[in-house]
């Protein structure tokens, strides 16, 4: 994002309250078009309660989401995926025994309406896919495949390729590589890389610090539920951002080494 665009997404003063437990306070942030934002915390930080949120799956307790300056609220994660917001989660969310272009877009199969039923246009649906593919440079036998019999690194992928097939301005993946072979990792990042040239933001929850200064252009990290510190990743190191985790600012350098003995 340059230094005059406005932000895609903004979270102000966000909250969320679970009867007496504060699951996040006071949480502000924000995301560009064609931004890889890595976020960052220790387990029960508020990684995931504020990524639920984002993606309509729980509304705040208290402060406000801006998208494209206009202030939005999710009653829901369909009304998330209206406004060009997809969840991507860590056991992927696909239907095994289902070939991938009927993974990619079901339930926005394309075909004719009838009342409250679909007649599924499945050769179309089959060149949507495989276009929908190659322009992401995915690579696949077949479109027909069961996603059952692909690595795990083909189900990752083919879980993006279903979030941005219809035109998500921001993907939110949750741990993208924590499930894959080492020899598939860095397929799904450059993928993820890769998304920034469609101009689709990224937010990546992640404890893998090789993935988040592979592809992430920034870093914010939580800690307590709130904010804790961010950086450009050209301006941090791997220690400093593990010393964040630690909820630890400055003598992060031996702090870190020892976390990692």
């Amino acid at each position: 994002m340059n230094g005059t665009a406005p932000p895609l997404l903004e979270a102000r003063g966000i909250a969320k309250y679970f009867g007496a437990i504060t699951a996040l306070h006071d949480v502000n942030f924000h995301v560009g078009r064609g931004e890889v934002l890595g976020v960052v915390g220790d387990n029960g930080a508020g990684k995931s309660t504020l990524m639920k949120i984002l993606s309509g799956l729980y509304q705040p307790s208290e402060g406000e989401l801006v998208l494209d300056g206009r202030p939005v609220r999710f009653a829901s994660p369909k009304e998330a995926r209206r406004a060009g917001i997809e969840m991507v989660y860590q056991d992927f969310a696909l239907a095994g025994n289902m070939p991938i272009y009927e993974n990619i877009y079901m339930g926005r199969e394309p075909g004719i309406k009838l009342g409250p039923l679909t007649i599924i246009d499945h050769k179309k649906a089959r060149e949507m896919a495989r276009s929908h593919l190659d322009n992401l440079h995915i690579n696949v036998k077949s479109v027909d495949q069961n996603t059952e019999d692909l690595s795990g690194g083909q189900r990752q992928a083919v879980a993006i390729a279903r979030a941005t097939a219809f035109h998500a301005q921001l993907v939110i993946m949750d741990e993208p590589t924590a499930a894959l072979a080492i020899k598939e990792v860095g397929k799904v990042l450059d993928l993820i890389r890769r998304l920034k040239d469609h101009g689709v933001a990224v937010i990546i929850i992640s404890h893998r610090m090789d993935d988040i200064f592979y592809c992430c252009d920034r870093v914010i990290a939580l800690y307590q539920g709130t904010n804790f510190a961010e950086s450009p990743l050209a301006a941090t190191s791997r220690n400093e951002v593990i010393g964040w985790i630690m909820g630890t600012k400055g003598h992060t350098e031996s702090l870190a080494h020892d976390r990692l003995q």
